[in-house]
């Protein structure tokens, strides 16, 4: 059985803080490789991906274009029997989501590192997605006030979502797919130093 799939993408502007390691036109380039990347082990699980973007985007899959906010332009399409997957999930390979999509629960959360919900699934219609803030927490409470019964679903390949140059460095360790290999291109390596693994890039 298959798994629909909802994949946000923000074709506009995206990776903003990111823009004092690359130029607006490279930060572009970047989130286009880690698109790929997502459909590519969505495909791989078993998923049947629809990318959701602010804009028409070439990939491997349909595309959507809605310039509403990812939370009307999620629950617009959030049938029951369907996961949402975000598309800067560099880590994500097919096995952690053949895990996600087979997990048990009216809802399914994968939680990011910062208090966000990084993908999910959906089999109750009573249930929103709300990305706003802390939206892990507000998801929690979403179910609660739906009657839905949650898993939790806890994965370090889905709890890192790409915004801020630190979680680069865990891209260049662990990435599997085209985005290391578009990093180490444009020059971006590990740097040492104290604390969290940062990233450096040659002039």
């Amino acid at each position: 059985m298959t798994m629909r799939t909802l994949v946000p993408f923000d074709a506009t502007d995206p990776k903003t803080r990111l823009d004092a390691l690359f130029s607006p036109a490279e930060r572009r380039e970047l989130a286009a490789v880690m698109l790929a990347d997502v459909l590519d082990a969505v495909h791989a699980a078993g998923g049947e991906p629809l990318v959701v973007a602010t804009e028409d985007v070439a990939c491997d899959a349909p595309v959507a274009v809605d310039e509403r906010g990812l939370s009307d332009a999620v629950n617009a399409r959030l049938d029951p029997g369907t996961a949402v997957v975000m598309a800067d999930l560099a880590l994500a390979t097919p096995r952690v989501l053949r895990s996600l999509f087979a997990a048990s629960g009216d809802v399914v959360l994968a939680p990011g590192l910062g208090g966000g919900t990084n993908a999910l699934v959906v089999r109750d219609d009573g249930f929103a997605v709300d990305y706003h803030g802390a939206s892990y927490r507000d998801h929690l409470r979403n179910a609660a006030a739906a009657g839905c019964s949650v898993r939790e679903f806890d994965a370090a390949r889905l709890a890192l979502d790409v915004d801020e140059r630190a979680d680069l460095a865990d891209v260049l360790s662990r990435g599997e797919g085209r985005t290391p290999r578009w990093l180490r291109d444009a020059g971006v390596a590990l740097a040492d130093g104290a604390g969290r693994t940062n990233v450096t890039r040659r002039e």
